[in-house]
């Protein structure tokens, strides 16, 4: 599969944008653990062409994630160009736009999913971005605005006219929020569509290896991108891939290394974004990270408490001694 010029394996994994989540600290470990693209937490297009810091430094990418999107989220027509440029200074392998993000805060100005509702503006933004830059551009998506307005199959056509070079789409629509079930099937639709020939990549409830395999075959499509399910879990990039190509599971991730990947992301969230805000962002990962051991509850209630890195470490390392259910 390539995008644009960037070639990769048969069935890639992509790691969804996420505010507060697909920053650097967290990349890092998806990366080491299999992970073949990720973008950034998407930016607010407005904040960048000010010089917010929070979205500025959100343009942070290493050498070691590439390839990487950077993606961004706007309505306005002139602050999207300006971001544009802005972005290709970064130097990220691709710019991707966010029509996706159901937040209020951000659809109630016509950006995200909020531009859904007039699909001709979607795509005429979307023309001129791709216009605007030397990045390769890819959008991220929702089936539509509800299910009486569901027009993806002709929105990924039209925006693969304009010149995107692959579309991610998000199996709900905006109504739905994360709730109920994603319905693939019209992301096989799309697929299907025998004059679109850019790659599809599908998202949403991918949670296990056996559903990635089972949409992966059932669906047709040509990449998955992980989100929700990633978070605490860095190791369900390497689990799906091993599982895919042997049909067997891979050995779950070892207490040892659950704690060095919690340490590490600790760390380095802290050294990227500050003591207390990179402390905060920490505790949403987790209880995942340390899901089905025993005795853990107690940890994770001073992990999602303390506020000192020196006793985090501590209650870390505390965790060495628990045990699996059912070990």
């Amino acid at each position: 599969m390539k995008i644009a010029d960037i070639q990769f394996d048969d069935f890639p994994l992509f790691l969804a944008p996420m505010e507060d989540v697909s920053d650097p600290p967290f990349r890092a470990l998806c990366k080491e653990n299999g992970c073949d693209m990720m973008y950034t937490e998407f930016i607010s297009v407005e904040g960048l062409i000010r010089d917010a810091h929070k979205s500025v430094q959100k343009l942070d990418i290493y050498e070691e994630e590439r390839p990487i999107g950077i993606q961004i989220f706007g309505a306005e027509m002139d602050s999207m160009r300006r971001a544009a440029e802005i972005v290709e200074e970064a130097k990220p392998e691709v710019l991707d736009i966010n029509f996706g993000c159901p937040v209020k805060k951000v659809v109630c100005k016509m950006a995200g999913a909020g531009i859904l509702q007039d699909i001709p503006r979607m795509v005429e933004l979307t023309k001129e971005i791709v216009k605007s830059t030397n990045l390769p551009v890819t959008v991220k998506t929702r089936l539509g605005w509800d299910d009486k307005s569901i027009k993806i199959v002709e929105v990924a056509e039209r925006l693969q006219d304009v010149g995107v070079k692959a579309i991610s789409i998000h199996g709900r629509t905006r109504k739905q929020m994360y709730k109920g079930e994603a319905d693939w099937s019209w992301i096989a639709k799309v697929k299907e569509n025998p004059r679109l020939h850019i790659p599809v990549i599908g998202n949403g409830d991918i949670d296990s290896p056996e559903k990635a395999l089972e949409y992966k075959n059932k669906y047709g499509v040509d990449a998955l991108m992980i989100g929700r399910a990633s978070i605490g879990n860095p190791w369900i990039f390497r689990e799906i891939k091993h599982y895919v190509k042997t049909g067997q599971h891979l050995a779950p991730a070892t207490i040892e290394e659950r704690i060095d990947a919690a340490k590490r992301h600790l760390l380095k969230s802290i050294e990227w974004k500050g003591e207390k805000l990179g402390i905060l962002e920490m505790r949403r990962h987790y209880a995942n990270y340390f899901k089905g051991l025993v005795g853990v509850k107690e940890k994770r209630k001073q992990l999602v408490s303390l506020e000192n890195p020196k006793d985090l470490l501590e209650v870390l390392d505390s965790i060495e001694n628990l045990e699996f259910v059912n070990a």
